[in-house]
């Protein structure tokens, strides 16, 4: 199960198309790799020519395509996702691993149904690695962004162990200590999550550091916390542990925030949508709150009508053109309600059992039920 964050598509969603999306195995691990991209790169570039893309956009992802991916990619198992129009590269993005199959399209929307299991790793993740000093942020979202240093004001902060009366007045002055520097970066980390963006944070250092940082966290953010031993502040602290024990924070998280999402979704008690002209209608609406998705899904590529903005789509054309598009054009249902999600801040969820799935592999959970019109009133 995978949780979708299309903030990257940042202000895309709004320009008009036709659009190039092209995802592709970007393996480039043996000693030919330049050739293989060159090849790879002409062929999409070819096969975006037969579907009547222009030159300039062909050019350009030609271009992207046959430049070696951004640093990490390479020697390993990955996959690339690029999007294109009117010549510019809008996304040039790695892949956790490469698609089942790659392809190209040109559409009148960006085709984003490959990303679904590609971004699985890059859950923007908040790191703090903290100490009785002070703490180190970092925001992994497939790649690392350092976000300061946070240093404590107070001192001491080491214990003496000792039992004499000068010993306890210092043990307790260190107490007093630690308790000010948790909760000063338990500041920064709130101030850090809410400009991040981050949905998971991930405390790295001792346990009884942890612990203190932790207690002075908002409920909201302690909710979202795991923890490590590794990674801490300290040289040689396990950076490879810390990878492992932060994919297994991402995906512990996802999974249990999809079942939930799932459960309610079945159990019936949220405001929700299956029926793609009311999910199409709530999106118009700003009203999804998530979007379930079961990427194999036979509705994901029914036929609905689009305009230039996220807002314009409709289940038929002429509904369309009475929202004011002058020139609907043909999209698939999942391509134009990721556009929406991506524009309105919905959650996009990936639920792989069908037997969970919704019906056609569409549904959502919905910010709040279309209010029915009062009897007798003028609408």
């Amino acid at each position: 199960m995978t949780i979708m964050d299309l903030g990257f598509l940042g202000t895309a969603v709004e320009r008009a198309g036709p659009w190039a999306s092209v995802w592709i195995d970007a393996t480039y691990d043996t000693p030919d790799a330049e050739h293989r991209r060159e090849l790879t790169a002409r062929g999409s570039r070819e096969r975006l020519g037969s579907l009547g893309a222009d030159q300039r956009t062909r050019e350009a992802v030609y271009e992207t395509l046959a430049a070696p991916p951004r640093a990490g990619v390479s020697g390993r198992k990955a996959g690339r996702y690029v999007l294109a129009t009117h010549g510019d590269i809008v996304a040039d993005l790695a892949l956790a691993g490469p698609p089942a199959r790659s392809g190209e399209t040109w559409s009148a929307l960006p085709r984003l149904t490959p990303l679904l299991d590609g971004l699985a790793d890059d859950l923007p993740c908040l790191v703090a690695h903290v100490d009785r000093t002070g703490a180190d942020l970092e925001l992994r979202d497939g790649r690392s962004h350092p976000l300061g240093t946070v240093d404590g004001a107070a001192t001491p902060v080491h214990r003496t162990g000792r039992g004499t009366w000068d010993e306890r007045h210092h043990d307790l002055a260190a107490e007093n200590a630690w308790e000010q520097n948790a909760r000063e970066i338990a500041r920064h980390i709130e101030d850090a999550w809410q400009d991040s963006g981050a949905q998971l944070l991930l405390l790295a250092g001792g346990a009884r550091e942890r612990h203190t940082v932790r207690e002075n966290l908002p409920a909201a953010i302690a909710e979202r916390t795991a923890e490590t031993d590794h990674g801490g502040r300290a040289p040689g602290s396990g950076t490879g542990l810390l990878e492992r024990d932060l994919a297994a924070a991402r995906a512990s998280y996802e999974r249990e925030s999809t079942d939930r999402d799932v459960e309610r979704y079945q159990a019936g008690g949220t405001p929700s949508a299956s029926d793609l002209e009311t999910l199409v209608e709530a999106a118009r609406e700003h009203r999804i709150d998530t979007l379930l998705i079961h990427p194999r899904g036979g509705a994901l590529a029914h036929e609905v009508w689009v305009g230039t903005g996220p807002d314009q789509l409709a289940v038929r054309s002429n509904e369309l053109k009475s929202l004011g598009a002058s020139d609907p054009q043909s999209a698939r249902a999942d391509d134009a309600l990721l556009r929406s999600a991506a524009a309105n801040g919905a959650r996009v969820v990936t639920v792989p059992d069908p037997g969970q799935a919704p019906p056609g592999g569409l549904g959502a959970l919905l910010r709040w039920s279309e209010e029915p019109t009062p009897a007798g009133s003028l609408s």
